[in-house]
């Protein structure tokens, strides 16, 4: 090969390099570099709607479980909720597919509630010791009921549908035990959550 030609695919070469060069620093400069740095807020949120979602099952299920040990039905939780939209008549509703409504409403609901609960705890208190995590996590999941039961559906329920049969068909312990499953479950979870942008980087 005749030394002008080795130049010359050398020159092309190097020309190649510094524009792949140049394109990288343009993409850093614009934000466009992944993983991004710090705390990482879509992550957090899909996150939040899962662990929800995974909490709200374990909730319900242990609810339905307790229900079978005190010789009720197991998806009476879901007909009491239900009450919200359909009154007094969900009390007795038995349509499977009303209740299967009722279960993937109770599921969404929690991947909702979620999402705020496991941004306060990946936030406010990731770097806190376990047992603060716990403390935190159990008020959480108790201010929940309390805000849920007794500052919203207590007046609420009664002004659209003339009834307050949540605040009357759950057990107040029932209910406290049920947003402390929620929480706890989201609590356990969420050592598989955390986003390192360090582990990601190439």
């Amino acid at each position: 090969m005749e030394r002008s030609s080795r130049e010359r695919q050398i020159q092309a070469h190097l020309d190649a390099i510094r524009r792949l060069q140049a394109e990288r620093a343009e993409q850093e400069t614009q934000g466009a570099a992944w993983p991004p740095d710090g705390y990482y807020l879509l992550w957090h949120v899909l996150v939040g709607v899962v662990l929800g979602g995974i909490g709200a099952a374990v909730s319900l299920g242990l609810n339905a479980l307790g229900a079978l040990l005190v010789g009720r039905a197991p998806l009476d939780l879901i007909r009491v909720y239900l009450t919200f939209p359909m009154g007094e008549r969900a009390l007795h509703a038995q349509d499977g597919l009303v209740l299967t409504v009722g279960c993937i409403l109770y599921l969404i609901t929690g991947g909702l509630y979620g999402i705020a609960f496991h941004l306060v705890m990946s936030s406010v208190f990731a770097d806190a010791g376990t047992g603060k995590r716990f403390l935190v996590g159990s008020m959480l999941g108790l201010g929940l009921w309390i805000v849920n039961f007794y500052l919203v559906l207590s007046w609420l329920q009664p002004l659209l549908l003339g009834g307050n049969w949540i605040i009357t068909e759950v057990p107040f312990w029932v209910a406290a035990l049920t947003h402390l499953a929620f929480a706890w479950t989201i609590l356990a979870c969420q050592t598989w959550s955390r986003f390192d942008p360090s582990t990601h980087r190439s």
